[in-house]
């Protein structure tokens, strides 16, 4: 008989046997409780726009500070504006000086030309006071020439220094005006930058009162459903409709173990085998999610753990037989690989050889295929697993980890600590757990890279075959067929 409970208390004998068929049970019978820590120090984004709202105020005072430093070139400039007036200045008295001395030769000519007409009437002792008169207005004409010499050198150096001023002068105010035009600038920049923070502070300011806003209507429009819904279903009510899906799903129940009963019977009936099948039956759901047992239906049956299992799954394609590595134990969890095929398992005791089937192909679990297609638009998914085992020796801890499915590769972490990361390749291996316990349809078996593998446990059936299944679909997009060990071996 087909029996569609499941027994939490079974427990196999613990062997030497590979990663892959290690028995996975929960002493609990659930998932262990545990939570990941979160990193709760994260900035908003309103800190950080006014950490840069203060950062830039700092800015332009410094610029402002620098700016004012710039303009002391003023008084440079009128430095030289004053240099300039005293070389003006300067050079005006040498003119009037140059007019003084023109004067002064006019003069002296003609004193020298009085003296030269008096020598020619002076006798004696005149005439010598007459001569000796020329002689010093020759002197003093040429002390004048010599004077005027210097003069013409003070002249030439007094108009070098006007002009080098006056340059002095034309670059300061230059100088100056450039400044000022950079200055501004400068000030133009400093109020846009104001106005753009002024801007983004009534931005805020109205986002903030806007999205509080939205958020109080959202909270009544909550409470009003709330409140709807309250009234629409009272307490009776749901009792009632709980009850009556209870009585649906034990005679949707019964239903489905006398349909797989009757089935059994049909294909032992086709068959025309009478003796040999009924030492062993199959017990369990043939559905992804549950797991098959192998049970003894006859007193004269041999002790499972003294026979060698095999499970197999037949191709409904091309009639082959697919050996299952691993699957060596009376329980066995289909995984998304059977769906669709049938399974079989070999049961050998000394010269006694039994083989059972399922009456059909493993079914699909329901609403599966559309959760698994909405995970596949994500970049990465999650799912907390428990370490079971590593490197085919039991793990002590049963702290939650998190598996990360994603496009390129696969990681393990806890935390924020990696435990295994690598990218899909040919030495990458995942599959079911192909080992007993009460916790078979929850775990799987991953194979890294060689040299490190797990066997994790989900936390449901159905997070299980979703992480097998999301995980193959993305190995495919890179060209990968991600499997178990030696799956794609013929008998």
């Amino acid at each position: 008989m087909t029996r569609l409970g499941r027994d939490f208390s079974y427990t196999a004998q613990r062997d030497a046997v590979s990663p892959v068929s290690a028995d996975v049970i929960f002493a609990s019978g659930r998932f262990p409780n545990y939570r990941n820590r979160t990193n709760n120090n994260n900035n908003t984004l309103e800190d950080a726009k006014l950490v840069s709202i203060k950062g830039e105020f700092r800015n332009e005072t410094g610029r402002f500070l620098d700016q004012q430093n710039r303009l002391s070139v003023r008084d440079l400039a009128s430095k030289f504006e004053k240099g300039l007036a005293a070389a003006t200045k300067l050079s005006d008295e040498t003119k009037l000086q140059d007019v003084a001395s023109l004067e002064k030769h006019v003069l002296l000519e003609n004193l020298r030309n009085a003296l030269e007409s008096l020598r020619g009437r002076a006798v004696g002792k005149n005439k010598d006071d007459v001569e000796e008169a020329i002689a010093m207005v020759e002197s003093l004409a040429f002390q004048l020439t010599q004077r005027e010499g210097e003069l013409v050198q003070e002249k030439a150096e007094v108009k070098k220094l006007a002009s080098f001023l006056k340059q002095a002068s034309e670059d300061a105010k230059q100088l100056v005006d450039e400044e000022r035009a950079f200055a501004r600038t400068e000030i133009e920049k400093a109020r846009a930058a104001v106005q753009r923070v002024e801007d983004a502070l009534q931005e805020q300011e109205r986002m903030s009162r806007a999205t509080g806003k939205q958020d109080v209507e959202e909270l009544m429009k909550e409470v009003q459903e709330a409140r709807r819904i309250k009234m629409l279903h009272q307490p009776s009510k749901v009792m009632d409709m709980d009850h009556e899906l209870r009585a649906l799903r034990t005679q949707l129940a019964e239903k489905s173990k006398s349909s797989l009963k009757l089935q059994k019977e049909l294909e032992i009936s086709r068959r025309g085998e009478k003796n040999t099948p009924d030492l062993f039956e199959l017990d369990g759901t043939e559905a992804l999610g549950s797991y098959l047992e192998i049970h003894p239906c006859s007193d004269v049956a041999p002790e499972l753990l003294e026979c060698s299992i095999q499970w197999y799954r037949l191709s409904s394609e091309d009639g082959n037989k697919y050996l299952i590595s691993g699957a060596t134990k009376p329980i066995y969890a289909p995984e998304p690989s059977d769906v669709g095929r049938v399974l079989e398992a070999d049961i050998i005791s000394d010269d006694l050889s039994v083989i059972v089937t399922t009456s059909g192909p493993i079914d699909p679990a329901p609403g599966l295929g559309n959760y698994v297609e909405a995970l596949v638009r994500r970049h990465d998914t999650e799912f907390n697993v428990v370490i079971v085992q590593m490197n085919g020796a039991d793990h002590p801890s049963e702290s939650i980890h998190v598996l990360h499915v994603g496009k390129m590769r696969m990681k393990l972490c806890k935390d924020k600590t990696t435990v295994a990361k690598e990218y899909y390749s040919s030495f990458m291996q995942l599959c079911g757990v192909r080992g007993g316990g009460n916790a078979a349809a929850q775990a799987s078996f991953w194979q890294p890279k060689i040299g490190l593998s797990f066997v994790l446990a989900f936390e449901s059936e159905r997070e299980r075959n979703a992480a097998i299944m999301l995980a193959r679909r993305f190995a495919f997009d890179c060209n990968i067929m991600l499997a178990g060990p030696d799956d794609r071996k013929t008998t």
